[in-house]
């Protein structure tokens, strides 16, 4: 008997990146949406159990990795030479996860980002691949929502 109220998942290539100040969304991967934390252990000399407490700690975020193929557009690298040349250009983004009729239905925000690694195209005289550039993003927070 077919289930009438079936959700299937989302795919991943359906998704745009906003980034304050830059007109360019257009990303082929994007990797990195992670966050960790350190967890505290402690314990009193007091504690009836033989255990250790788990307190919160610090939270972390992995750097967030966007590609795209490389065009004349040079907000990236603008971007990265304000960082290079000491400027504090922190800016906040999205990343939108779209459905298949390409309506926002999942975004994840990152706060205070800049970015820390930019990789250029490489080349191959006997490749017929598009020419791709990278970006490392670093930033302070990233929560989920819809």
């Amino acid at each position: 008997m077919p289930n009438a109220d079936r959700i299937d998942p989302y795919r991943s290539f359906n998704f745009r990146v906003e980034i304050d100040g830059l007109t360019v969304g257009s990303f082929s991967e994007c990797s990195g949406l992670s966050s960790d934390g350190d967890p505290v252990e402690y314990r009193e000399g007091t504690d009836a159990a033989l255990t250790v407490r788990k307190l919160i700690g610090l939270r972390k975020y992995a750097n967030i990795t966007l590609k795209r193929g490389y065009t004349e557009n040079t907000e990236l690298w603008d971007w990265y030479r304000n960082i290079q040349n000491g400027v504090s250009d922190r800016r906040n983004g999205s990343i939108v996860l779209m459905n298949e009729q390409r309506e926002d239905v999942l975004r994840w925000d990152i706060r205070d980002a800049w970015i820390n690694k930019i990789d250029g195209p490489e080349f191959n005289a006997s490749g017929n691949e598009v020419a791709l550039e990278a970006v490392e993003i670093v930033h302070e927070g990233l929560t989920q929502g819809g």
